[in-house]
């Protein structure tokens, strides 16, 4: 499948990754609601992950505020006819937790599950369509992104398309 790696020297360029993974999310929208959709975000503690997601959720019109899950391990979002679950694993031990959890139904069609630290839920996580890897580089930020389904693909060649736009156009 497509891989590709996006260097993010500040926040300003984080928020416009999450931007153009929401963006080009809302053009999938009817494979999402047919399929479901997973994206999962590995990485350091404070590489970021988190705020990818808020940049995201507010492409897809959560106004709202966007909390991390990390104490909660969920927090919901209603984006109209789409639910959205934000997962957070860091405090799992292992498989068995997210097996306990209940959570496995909530990767269904009409769904977007982003989670962090998806390590943590060990084999039974669901295979993603999109996963990102976040490492600290200096001052940046390095993500690499790996699509895993045809609507991982068309999800990151979006997403692509929008980064290369806004760096010719100075928008980052």
């Amino acid at each position: 499948m497509l891989a590709h790696h996006f260097t993010l020297p500040d926040e300003t360029h984080t928020d416009a990754l999450g931007r153009a993974l929401g963006q080009a999310l809302h053009g999938l929208y009817t494979q999402v609601q047919a399929h479901g959709a997973v994206l999962t975000l590995s990485g350091d503690l404070g590489a970021g992950k988190t705020a990818l997601v808020r940049a995201l959720l507010r492409a897809l019109g959560v106004t709202g505020p966007v909390k991390s899950p990390t104490f909660s391990l969920l927090e919901p979002y209603d984006l109209s006819s789409l639910n959205f679950y934000h997962f957070d694993f860091y405090r799992f031990g292992g498989g068995d937790e997210f097996a306990t959890a209940g959570f496995r139904e909530l990767f269904a069609p009409g769904t977007v599950c982003a989670v962090e630290w998806p390590e943590r839920a060990g084999a039974r996580m669901p295979t993603p369509d999109l996963s990102l890897t976040f490492k600290v580089m200096d001052q940046e930020r390095v993500v690499q992104a790996m699509a895993h389904s045809p609507l991982g693909t068309a999800w990151l060649t979006q997403a692509i398309a929008t980064m290369q736009h806004r760096t010719a156009t100075g928008d980052g």
